[in-house]
């Protein structure tokens, strides 16, 4: 019976590894036949417009770029897929790795990414600048106060202790202003800020803040920390370029002091070293508590491999 289980189980591995193939080669074939067919699309649509049609006129030099283009990302994703090594095949390698049952792998997030209220609050004014009888001010004023809010989220420290403090004296000058009659010439002030965008505008603004962000978790695909029960990997670069560091080397902490971070469900992981020459390294991660709960158990936990006491056990027994 254990032999046939071992046989269908390798039967098994054989078919899926067999339709993994396949479908790497399904989506090359698709890729491809996309930019022939985006290819006969254009000539087509140049000769039913009636123009002169031309296999060198700019139109066509421009669909040559572009299949080129195509046509190379799909080569150099053929050619380097099997040499990069990326945060989810480390994920992958370590979810499936019987001898590791605790492992957090983390990268370091820009903090622009503070900043998702404002890009959020920009697209909705995008939409809401489209909309007539809308005052453009009243839509830049609150972008403005969403905007700056956010700017000092990024920008300092907030603990709940200082955010009570700020609001408690916020409370108390609003009751003097009130006790000399001067609330509404206070608030009067803000009117005279006015601001006023147009669509185009806030829809580049929340465009470039994607683009930021993006930007930041492709880098984090390559340039991220792999924390285990024995070691932890720097990983630096597309290929195996890293370091490797024993569990003794290093410490670990947890940093959420800054509370409207914190409220945003980011905080930061700071890695210190036994050589004090060496600068700690702060990560800055997004679902602190779970990350928090996951470096909690991997630095808690000591891992052995099973082939190595497979080989001791006998010499133990003899």
């Amino acid at each position: 019976m254990s032999e046939q289980n071992i046989h269908e189980e390798e039967s098994a591995n054989g078919k899926k590894g067999f339709l993994t193939k396949n479908r790497k080669k399904i989506i090359i074939v698709l890729a491809s036949l996309l930019a022939v067919a985006v290819l006969i699309w254009a000539v087509v649509s140049l000769v039913s417009n009636g123009e002169e049609f031309s296999w060198f006129s700019n139109q066509m030099l421009a669909l040559y770029i572009a299949a080129g283009v195509i046509v190379a990302f799909i080569a150099a994703w053929f050619i380097l897929r099997k040499t990069l090594r990326t945060r989810l095949r480390m994920e992958k390698a370590l979810r499936e790795d019987p001898d590791i049952n605790d492992w957090l792998v983390i990268y370091n997030w820009t903090p622009k990414v503070l900043y998702i209220p404002t890009i959020v609050a920009s697209f909705f004014a995008a939409v809401l600048s489209c909309i007539p009888g809308i005052p453009a001010a009243v839509i830049g004023g609150i972008w403005f106060v969403i905007f700056f809010l956010n700017f000092l989220v990024e920008e300092y420290n907030i603990s709940i202790k200082i955010l009570l403090i700020t609001l408690i004296s916020l409370g108390f000058f609003l009751l003097w202003l009130h006790l000399l009659g001067r609330v509404m010439d206070f608030l009067n002030l803000f009117k005279n800020i006015a601001i006023s965008m147009n669509a185009t505008v806030y829809l580049l603004i929340g465009i470039v803040g994607l683009l930021v962000i993006f930007i930041s978790w492709l880098k984090g695909l390559f340039y991220y920390m792999t924390i285990t029960p024995n070691y932890m990997n720097l990983q630096d670069g597309p290929t195996e370029s890293g370091e490797q560091v024993g569990r003794e080397d290093y410490n670990t902490r947890i940093d959420t002091s800054d509370f409207l971070e914190r409220l945003m469900g980011f905080g930061r992981i700071i890695i210190t070293f036994k050589e004090r020459k060496r600068e700690p390294i702060i990560v800055l991660v997004w679902k602190i508590r779970k990350k928090a709960q996951q470096l909690e158990s991997v630095r808690a936990k000591f891992a052995i491999d099973h082939l190595q006491r497979n080989i001791t056990s006998p010499t133990e027994d003899e």
